[in-house]
């Protein structure tokens, strides 16, 4: 499933950029708020969820520290979060020891469905909160 290794050079450049640029996101939406800018896609004015809706609030949440309303807004911005913040601690260990822990995912057939189903259940999830998706933090 996982195979771990240390290694001379960084085998997730794009992650961890991907990690440093999100953990300033997040840090940004902690101290300055909320975008102002409209980030919903049009099934959103319809009442349709998405397994993403709420994500950005729950991560501020998440930043914040407020961890029980950022798992209203969404479940998944937790985990999110907790990913950004260990992928710049691989990071901050990698530049300063010019070693890198490297991970390899094989996607099993078991595997992969269980990331459908985790999906279905969030997306399900986000459409029974609709009412409070559509609403303004």
């Amino acid at each position: 499933m996982a195979r771990w290794e240390w290694a001379d050079r960084n085998g997730h450049r794009v992650l961890t950029w991907l990690a440093v640029v999100g953990l300033a996101a997040g840090a940004g939406l902690a101290v300055f708020g909320l975008p102002g800018a409209d980030l919903h896609g049009p099934l959103h004015y319809l009442g349709i969820m998405d397994p993403l809706c709420g994500a950005t609030r729950g991560v501020r949440l998440t930043f914040l520290g407020d961890i029980p309303r950022a798992w209203q807004y969404n479940p998944a911005s937790i985990p999110i979060s907790v990913a950004t913040l260990a992928m710049l601690l691989r990071a901050v260990v990698g530049w300063l020891t010019g070693r890198w822990v490297n991970a390899t995912i094989t996607w099993t057939r078991q595997l992969r469905t269980l990331a459908i189903v985790l999906l279905i259940i969030l997306w399900v999830n986000q459409q029974l909160h609709a009412e409070l998706l559509l609403t303004r933090l």
